[in-house]
């Protein structure tokens, strides 16, 4: 919105020409973010008690979270609208990546506060239905995945970068589609899952942003493009005001939901923002990439699956209680140890996915 507005002006003063430059308003866009979430933080969790949105922990998690019933949830809304509103305060309002990836952040969101609503009013961990929430989240997905599908300029845009190799690019063709929507399936309900003990999701989901906000940049940037040996696609630089207005929010959120949490993201954050870093990974087509520094949420989602097929199958449990870091808790760990350890496996994660980069 920034630029339509210094668009309108005769004539623009050095001053203002400063705000036209990408890393003026994804400095701006971050520090949004942040600002909105420090400075509104506190009235919105008295709001959401006066609403009486509290999480209801039932029998789904160990003993040791009974003290966190009636904590308050859906701070994703505080988080999610940030991210929205300084996207469109910061940044270029034409271009169709950041357009999309607000567009996917608001339905996202949407579907987890049916979700979390249901959750509320029936004081029950089901929510809406499994079946409904993956039927509006492949809705989702495939309108996002068709819309980059058909407005692709070129090939690159729909291929598959392999690692460790210079030239090695996979063409699916239209099962771009699909592999798309699973990607942005699997990491929101990834991140979902990790979402689980105070402030195990947040800071992932912000480093891993963070990394995939400079892809973006590069990735737009035909010079470094070329040093990296990345796929060069216009108009991703973009992506990096939404990434920092990301970034930010997640830091100010973070404020309150560190142990002892103040508040709870909710379904509606957590579902949203892991489609955002997926969709993000997948316009920088860096899919493979994305993976390894998102592992934490794989290895979550993976204990899951594994328990669930281990039950059915042999009737055995794998872990003690899944996700995973519910399995650490049982076996004595406390919940801080647990987190920040996730933490830094993250950025351990991070920085091997960073280094894919060059190693071609």
């Amino acid at each position: 919105m920034i630029d339509l507005l210094l668009n309108l002006l005769p004539e623009k003063s050095n001053f203002l020409n400063l705000f036209s430059y990408l890393t003026t308003r994804t400095i701006l866009a971050t520090l949004t973010g942040l600002m909105m979430v420090l400075f509104l933080g506190e009235t919105f969790i008295k709001k959401i008690r006066l609403l009486q949105f509290q999480q209801s922990i039932g029998d789904r998690g160990p003993d040791s979270h009974k003290s966190k019933d009636g904590t308050p949830t859906m701070g994703g809304l505080l988080i999610i609208g940030s991210v929205i509103l300084s996207g469109f305060l910061w940044g270029d309002l034409a271009n169709k990546y950041l357009l999309l990836s607000i567009f996917c952040l608001f339905m996202f969101a949407l579907i987890g506060f049916a979700d979390d609503y249901n959750k509320i009013k029936h004081k029950n961990q089901e929510g809406i239905s499994g079946k409904s929430k993956i039927f509006w989240q492949f809705i989702c997905a495939c309108i996002i995945s068709v819309v980059l599908y058909t407005t692709a300029e070129n090939k690159i845009e729909t291929s598959y970068i392999v690692p460790f190799f210079k030239d090695v690019v996979l063409d699916f063709g239209i099962w771009f589609i699909f592999i798309s929507i699973f990607i942005i399936i699997g990491s929101s309900n990834a991140v979902n899952l990790t979402d689980g003990l105070d402030g195990l999701a947040i800071l992932p989901v912000i480093i891993i942003t963070s990394a995939l906000g400079i892809i973006a940049w590069a990735s737009g940037n035909i010079i470094a493009a070329e040093y990296l040996y990345i796929p060069h696609i216009i108009g991703t630089g973009e992506l990096l005001v939404l990434c920092g207005a990301m970034v930010g929010a997640g830091i100010g959120f973070l404020w309150f939901n560190t142990y002892p949490a103040q508040i709870f993201m909710g379904d509606v954050g957590s579902l949203s923002m892991g489609a955002f870093i997926a969709l993000i990974a997948i316009i920088v087509r860096h899919e493979i990439v994305f993976a390894v520094m998102a592992m934490v949420f794989v290895m979550e989602a993976m204990s899951v699956i594994l328990q669930v097929a281990s039950f059915k199958i042999r009737k055995k449990r794998i872990f003690r209680m899944a996700p995973i870091h519910h399995h650490f808790e049982l076996m004595g760990w406390k919940e801080p140890k647990i987190i920040v350890r996730f933490w830094i496996l993250t950025f351990i994660f991070v920085l091997i996915g960073l280094s894919l980069l060059k190693i071609r």
